[in-house]
């Protein structure tokens, strides 16, 4: 069934049109994630759905019934109850039947002597009970403590002031009474913001499980995997619907780019070929032949053009290292770092070998970003000692930017940092990063959070460093950027240490994980996916006793060994993935062509067209058994 429909929806904003003809529907179940990039209108839209603002065209209809709940990024409370209050208010319709139940038993007491009577009352409280039962009667105080820890909530904060909550918390508590009104549509407009790893497990589960449709603005990718089953993108002022999660979508819209490009260069062929053929009618200048131009040139001014596909993951860059590191890149050994009175880690030691890519993850405040300043010599340890490899060079990107200097312009802020290249192939790099023309001669202060981050990733480009420490490297990025930056990673050959809470960059860059906790610190081997796994499991010591050095050596190098052909493993499934979506886009292209009566008119051309989609299905059944058995080989080895 049909929950909602957006049909051809435009707005505006004076000349600005944000949205030009959005169009898509959302069925009962649907949990979608709308996507595109920053000022494409998600929230926009979104608030025209919830009916907070207005359309300057087109229609939104809601089947009939449908409760519909939404959240926006900054949602505050204003009201002076209490943490606990502020959510007991979701259930007042309940408290109103459990008024009248009691009502009820009473009178019923009281009608035993009026059998027609009796069975009406009897018959209302029936009904009425079930429908407290429905709406969570009997649980809703073990539903509002859930929904409460589930966000982070300490019992302590139940008797808060809600209006004196931060911002965040605020937001959360929305979030929170939202949830537990349980509406047919559920409109969240970045509802991970404010959330840590653990919440934001907990949140993914809750919506994944969620019996009402939903739709969802979030650039997490790791939430948009795991919650949405489908994906809706806006570009350039139009929508595009998929079906499956993030991963999915981001397959299929690169296999639509793809044949998009393909049919506007097939197109841009045939209108040359037309073209030369008039021009060769016009210069024999006889009556028959300027006909026969007039023609074609009539027949070509009917074509319906197809605009030349943009593809908005503009940003193209790799990371490669000058220079190889010996087998050992970098040792901790019983490192320890206090500030004052508050000690970060102690005890802290660490093996890093060539080509790991190592995520330090855990709470803000645990020293994450402290231990990579002590990696890159900018704070010095209290305890222990830190030993690089052979031939070590050193890259860092930093959150905050602080290296940047405010008062210089982009080019400047690169150019000076390698004063030997020339002007050109620095304005070349940082046209990779999307600065060209007179964008290289704004001042770094001038920029935004994710233009500061592309000037950072700029100059570490430039310096072809072996071992990269990267903390945060995707705040601020956008999700096409992030992919792109992730891609490079991937196909980096050196050694990458990251801090990140990014679970989906962590998902795709890490082979080894360590959890920094006030506790103290535990190693993981994979990516976040298999931290989950593992995190739960008990931890038993590794048996050394009567094993050499050697012997311990050579069994973590087939460890990296099989990490490394795992992912090898899952690339190709993936590359896989993407061929698949690739053929499926180009028979729905060959059947869109098969569906068009003017294609036969040329019987050879529509032979030749069937004769193609006949061998792109059997192709299509080829990739499909090189998928299953990617997938089947993947799962053997996880």
């Amino acid at each position: 069934m049909i929950v909602l429909s957006a049909q051809h929806i435009a707005k505006s904003f004076g000349v600005n049109a944000v949205l030009k003809d959005v169009s898509f529907t959302l069925e009962q179940g649907d949990r979608i994630g709308l996507v595109g990039v920053n000022g494409c209108g998600k929230s926009t839209l979104m608030r025209i759905i919830a009916g907070l603002d207005t359309q300057d065209s087109g229609d939104i209809a809601l089947s009939r019934g449908t409760r519909m709940g939404y959240l926006a990024q900054q949602d505050m409370v204003r009201s002076g109850a209490s943490v606990w209050e502020e959510l007991e208010k979701v259930y007042e319709p309940v408290f109103e039947m459990e008024k009248r139940l009691r009502a009820l038993e009473i009178e019923m007491e009281h009608a035993h002597a009026d059998p027609a009577s009796f069975a009406r009352l009897s018959s209302e409280y029936d009904k009425l009970t079930r429908r407290f039962e429905d709406a969570d009667g009997y649980a809703w105080k073990s539903k509002v403590s859930g929904v409460l820890n589930g966000l982070g909530f300490s019992p302590e904060q139940y008797t808060q002031r809600a209006d004196s909550l931060s911002g965040g918390e605020q937001t959360r508590l929305c979030l929170a009474r939202l949830l537990l009104q349980k509406p047919d549509l559920l409109l969240l407009d970045e509802p991970t913001n404010h959330l840590d790893m653990e919440t934001l497990g907990w949140l993914e589960n809750y919506l994944a499980a969620y019996r009402g449709t939903v739709l969802v603005i979030s650039h997490d990718r790791y939430f948009l995997d795991h919650v949405c089953t489908g994906m809706v993108e806006i570009l350039m002022g139009t929508a595009e619907q998929y079906q499956g999660n993030y991963t999915r979508y981001t397959a299929q819209r690169a296999a639509r780019f793809e044949a998009r490009m393909r049919a506007y260069a097939l197109q841009q062929k045939e209108i040359e070929r037309q073209q030369a053929i008039i021009a060769r009618y016009r210069m024999y200048n006889r009556e028959k032949s300027i006909r026969a131009a007039e023609s074609r040139e009539k027949a070509l001014a009917r074509m319906e053009k197809l605009d030349k596909p943009v593809d908005e993951r503009a940003i193209r860059f790799h990371f490669e290292a000058r220079r190889r590191t010996g087998e050992d890149v970098l040792r901790l050994n019983d490192v320890g770092k206090s500030f004052g009175d508050k000690q970060l880690f102690a005890h802290l030691s660490l093996h890093v070998r060539a080509g790991e890519r190592i995520a330090l993850i855990g709470p803000n405040g645990v020293g994450k970003s402290t231990l990579i300043k002590l990696i890159t010599g900018d704070v010095q340890s209290d305890t222990g000692d830190i030993r690089y490899g052979a031939n070590v060079d050193i890259g860092y990107y930093d959150q905050h930017q602080s290296t940047l200097h405010p008062d210089k312009t982009v080019l400047d802020e690169v150019w000076d940092r390698f004063p030997r290249m020339e002007q050109s192939d620095v304005r070349g790099a940082l046209g990779m990063f999307l600065f060209t023309g007179d964008d290289v001669f704004q001042p770094i202060r001038t920029l935004s959070g994710g233009e500061k981050g592309r000037v950072a990733l700029t100059a570490l480009m430039l310096r072809k460093d072996n071992l990269l420490l990267l903390d945060e490297p995707t705040n601020h990025l956008d999700m096409d950027s992030r992919e792109v930056l992730e891609d490079a990673l991937a196909d980096f050959g050196g050694t990458i240490i990251t801090v990140s809470h990014d679970r989906y960059f962590i998902n795709r860059v890490a082979d080894r994980i360590i959890e920094m906790r006030p506790d103290g610190v535990t190693q993981y081997m994979g990516n976040y996916d298999d931290y989950l796994e593992k995190k739960n499991q008990p931890v038993e010591p590794q048996e050394t006793a009567g094993r050499t050095k050697t012997e311990l050596n050579k069994e973590k190098r087939r460890e990296r060994m099989n990490r490394q052909a795992l992912r090898q493993i899952k690339e190709r499934a993936k590359e896989a993935e993407k061929a698949v979506g690739a053929k499926e886009a180009e028979i729905a292209e060959l059947e869109a062509l098969m569906a068009d009566p003017a294609l036969y008119a040329d019987a050879g051309r529509a032979a030749q067209v069937r004769r193609d989609y006949q061998r792109a299905q059997e192709a299509l059944a080829r990739l499909y058994e090189e998928w299953e058995a990617a997938e089947a080989a993947l799962e053997q080895e996880t």
